[in-house]
């Protein structure tokens, strides 16, 4: 349905062949048949049609079925042109559509063809009932978009094509279509898919597809990452701050069982008063200094003895750099033959906990995937394990590390990779090379096969840029840029064939 202020010239009627007695008669009844759910492609049809045959809205009967021929076994489709209607209007139609109202369409076509019938500024009449009635609809769909992002939960789990995340959403309202976008923005680098008793979605990293309803039992059991989000939950939760009404009112107890922090409010909620008291009673105390050689050293004399062992250290550590929510660690398989270090978690990383799933990720992943690189076969870490960043209003602007902060890192870069052991180890920009060289080197002077002389030859190394690089250059130097990169990363795919043979 088109968008637009320009006037609508009055549809006459007659424009389609009508079937049965009344032939012609734009009064004659008219039954609509829509597909269930959030028909809106359906219903701009139909509109668009009885508009041009001039039918009022007391004329059309409409309904939902399975299997839809838009228009009932008395009526013909008529040919229609997109209509232009007040911006507010064609805002207000995709807005509505999902809600579970069954007089939906009828209040949508009612409001339409008042436009059509000369109220251009009907929108602007806030008291008018129809209008009041739509707003508080488009309000509902709203609200219910905002507890589906807000309260949707993701379990790991495998399939044929390896890891895979899904959740289960109970909706109040047709919105599964409407909601996917947001998710696929938000884990574009993932393979998700979201169960309702409606329909499912289903994202590959490239496609969104919309299949049938499914099933809460499809739903993988608990992961150690719900673990991990439920001790996070809990280490937040402030106690004098406890509102159980409020938080009923922002998390309605329906959506509970589907969220695994909701287990331990009970618990933090009875210990509410106490933790508390004890809050009050506690002396002020003035805030820490960091230090993070301090912590170095101290992360040092634990000795880990594997992978596991030193990723629990540094998630118990405090950032060593400004900023980050969580730490992201290394992600792949331990043995694998090639390893690829970046600078640092970026923004979406510092949210996701996973590196290389932002924008510069998800190029680095289409560059791999063109170079015939598996990037569930690699392991991909960052020299700087934390996110750095400067708030500027709402946004996280990213910071370089500095020399000394890219220090504090290496004891845990060079210990993870000890435990990796990866024969060939590619740096991605140049903080990868002053973490892996000690040396701040030209990537341009050193781009390819290079030979990390700290690691004592324990692996070979390549050189190239980080993907952000080229997300940063003007849109005519980007082309070459990346086929340039791809080419690098074929060099590498060739390094790791020849090592693993």
């Amino acid at each position: 349905m088109g968008i637009g202020t320009s006037p609508l010239p009055r549809p006459s009627g007659g424009h389609g062949t009508l079937r049965g007695s009344g032939e012609g008669d734009p009064h004659r009844p008219r039954a609509i048949l829509l597909r269930p759910g959030a028909d809106l492609d359906g219903f701009r049809t139909a509109v668009r049609s009885l508009v041009a045959q001039d039918v009022p809205p007391e004329a059309v009967t409409w309904s939902v079925t399975d299997s839809p021929g838009l228009f009932g076994a008395d009526a013909e489709q008529a040919p229609g042109t997109p209509l232009v209607l007040p911006k507010p209007v064609a805002a207000l139609i995709p807005q509505v559509i999902p809600h579970r109202d069954p007089e939906r369409y009828g209040l949508l076509y009612a409001l339409v063809w008042r436009v059509c019938q000369g109220e251009r500024h009907l929108m602007e009449v806030g008291s008018d009932p129809l209008v009041h009635r739509l707003h508080r609809m488009a309000k509902a769909i709203g609200r219910d978009l905002h507890k589906m992002h807000a309260f949707l939960r993701f379990r790991r789990a495998e399939d044929r094509g390896g890891e895979r995340y899904v959740a289960w959403f109970e909706p109040d309202h047709h919105i599964l279509e409407a909601a996917a976008p947001f998710f696929v923005a938000r884990f574009r680098g993932m393979r998700w898919s979201i169960l309702t008793p409606e329909g499912s979605a289903h994202w590959d990293t490239e496609t969104l597809a919309f299949g049938p309803p499914g099933d809460r039992a499809q739903l993988p059991e608990g992961d150690g990452f719900e673990a991990g989000w439920q001790t996070y939950y809990e280490s937040t939760f402030n106690p004098a701050r406890t509102n159980l009404k409020a938080m009923r009112a922002e998390m309605p107890k329906k959506y509970w069982r589907n969220m695994p922090e909701t287990a331990a409010i009970p618990a933090l909620v009875r210990a509410a008063a106490g933790r508390t008291e004890a809050m009050i009673e506690r002396e002020p105390t003035m805030p820490t200094r960091r230090e993070p050689a301090r912590a170095v050293a101290a992360m040092a004399d634990q000795d880990p003895k594997t992978l596991d062992e030193l990723n629990a250290i540094i998630r118990r550590t405090e950032p060593l750099v400004p900023g980050a929510t969580q730490a992201v660690l290394g992600e792949g398989p331990v043995g694998a033959t090639v390893a690829f270090v970046g600078e640092q978690p970026g923004d979406q990383e510092d949210r996701q906990g996973r590196p290389f799933v932002g924008p510069a990720g998800q190029l680095l992943s289409r560059a791999m995937a063109e170079a015939g690189i598996d990037r569930g076969a690699s392991y991909l870490t960052n020299a700087v394990k934390h996110f750095k960043f400067e708030e500027r209003g709402k946004r996280r602007i990213h910071q370089k590390p500095t020399a000394g902060e890219v220090s504090h890192y290496r004891w845990w870069l060079d210990r993870e990779l000890e435990f990796v052991g990866p024969k060939l180890v590619v740096a991605l920009g140049a903080t990868a090379v002053l973490a892996l060289t000690g040396k701040a080197i030209p990537i341009t002077r050193a781009r390819g096969p290079f030979r990390f002389d700290r690691h004592d030859n324990r692996f070979q190394g390549f050189i190239t840029v980080h993907p952000s690089y080229l997300l940063r250059l003007p849109d005519e130097a980007k082309a070459d840029a990346y086929a340039a990169f791809v080419e690098d990363l074929r060099r590498v795919e060739d390094l790791r064939r020849e090592l693993a043979a």
